[in-house]
């Protein structure tokens, strides 16, 4: 196929080729892929300015999107790719065969740099999805952080750049510049940027930015970050945000107000214990949801009113295919329990050939689950439609979960976005925490917006 490249990309090829630190900020369905293979391309053979090339990227996107998109255009067929996932001989014989550009899923960076025994002899690194490399305590970032001296380009793509606040970006950065702008040190970067927000006594559980820190961190990266949103650039549809609300009945209600007070909760079935905030708010998602695992991992049945919408809902889009996000294995479980019962085909999304029976329209409903298959799947045509039957505390996953369908290529005018929630439960919390972190990732994306008057 003849790649015919927006404006939009363009610019984006042409500033990752003149900079070599790229920390390029691309709206879902903008087409990153496309276009950092095209920069590659160029780079290697025509300016002359790489030889090697590492791609680190989400594990289904290295198997599945790099290799699709190299095979797809016609300026990229001379690009010779080599795809590092699979069990330890598989990767190590696509390692040491030769190729252009090694490309290799984001779990393995430890085993590449530290214990495979492979010196690649790359100097470009590709981050795909660089938001990834948000945890500065990571093994995968301390391994990259190794290696980031040897390496004269660098570029990092990602559309949900801080998924939970400004934080996020210390680290992503720190691997980008070695430490140039935002500091070396994330001691320095919190006491430069930040103050303590909740904490007991000397324990800090969280920080708050100061009220300058936006605009100075924004400024800070300006120089090696361009920022691109798709409603600027392209024709998308309109996006449809709904939520279909249930309701629990009282004695419902009340176990779950007594596990929330009590962290404590004994039913017929079995106990249920929450050690801690964070066990608390997982074990609250799941009685919001339907079911929860007890103490011994069993699981206890709590309600059907979520299963109950699904139902309804997917009846309501008269045959059109729907993809139902989950979030526990007991949602997957009863979901596809309800469907048997329904007589209606489904399918998780989890593999090669699932993605492309759902692309053909060949699956009425497809299960997805956000951790597993939220980054870099092109779904748009398969359908337009997703429900959330269990929402997600992490925005990255949210948008790039939704981005599967509401992306360019999508035929249909509008593409539906529907989250069941379950009234006066911890549901309602996560849908107003993910609105609060969007309006923090919009500033930034705003603030590093690429100028394309060229």
């Amino acid at each position: 196929m003849k790649y015919a490249p927006h404006d939009y990309q363009a610019y984006a090829i042409d500033y990752i080729e003149t900079h070599p630190i790229a920390t390029v900020f691309l709206d879902m369905g903008l087409g990153k892929t496309s276009i950092t293979l095209t920069a590659i391309k160029n780079l290697l053979f025509d300016s002359f300015e790489v030889y090697r090339v590492l791609v680190i990227a989400p594990l289904r996107v290295a198997r599945d999107t790099w290799t699709a998109e190299a095979d797809k255009w016609d300026h990229l067929q001379s690009l010779i790719c080599s795809v590092a996932v699979g069990t330890e001989a598989q990767r190590r014989a696509a390692l040491l065969r030769p190729a252009d550009v090694y490309i290799i899923n984001r779990e393995n960076v430890q085993w590449l740099i530290e214990e495979s025994g492979i010196n690649l002899d790359v100097d470009m690194i590709v981050i795909d999805e660089l938001s990834s490399f948000k945890n500065h305590n990571t093994k995968r970032f301390r391994s990259l952080l190794k290696i980031r001296p040897k390496v004269s380009r660098i570029v990092g793509l990602t559309g949900t750049p801080t998924p939970n606040g400004l934080m996020d970006l210390w680290a992503q950065f720190r691997i980008m510049d070695r430490g140039e702008r935002l500091g070396r040190f994330i001691t320095k970067f919190r006491t430069d940027y930040f103050v303590p927000d909740k904490r007991n006594g000397q324990v800090v559980y969280s920080y708050k930015p100061l009220p300058f820190a936006e605009e100075a961190i924004y400024r800070k990266i300006s120089d090696i970050t361009i920022s691109m949103k798709s409603t600027d650039h392209i024709q998308m549809p309109e996006l449809v945000s709904s939520e279909y609300t249930v309701q629990l009945s009282q004695d419902e209600l009340a176990h779950y107000e007594e596990l929330k007070r009590d962290l404590v909760l004994t039913l017929a079935d079995g106990e249920i214990t929450a050690a801690n905030a964070a066990s608390l708010s997982n074990k609250l998602s799941q009685m919001a949801n339907g079911a929860i695992y007890d103490d011994s991992g069993a699981v206890i049945q709590i309600h059907d009113r979520k299963l109950d919408a699904l139902e309804d809902l997917i009846e309501a889009a008269n045959g059109k295919p729907v993809l139902v996000a989950y979030w526990f294995k007991h949602d997957y479980l009863r979901i596809a329990e309800r469907l048997k019962k329904l007589h209606i085909p489904f399918s998780r999304m989890d593999d090669s050939d699932s993605i492309a029976r759902w692309n053909r329209g060949e699956i009425p409903v497809g299960l997805i689950h956000p951790a597993s298959a939220g980054h870099g799947l092109n779904l748009q045509s398969g359908g337009s439609t997703i429900i959330w039957f269990g929402v997600t505390w992490s925005l990255e996953l949210y948008q790039q979960t939704v981005a599967r369908l509401w992306r360019q290529g999508q035929t249909s005018s509008t593409v539906v976005v529907q989250h069941i929630i379950t009234k006066g439960t911890i549901d309602n919390r996560i849908m107003k925490a993910l609105s609060q972190k969007e309006h923090t990732q919009t500033a930034l994306i705003d603030a590093v917006k690429a100028d394309l008057k060229i």
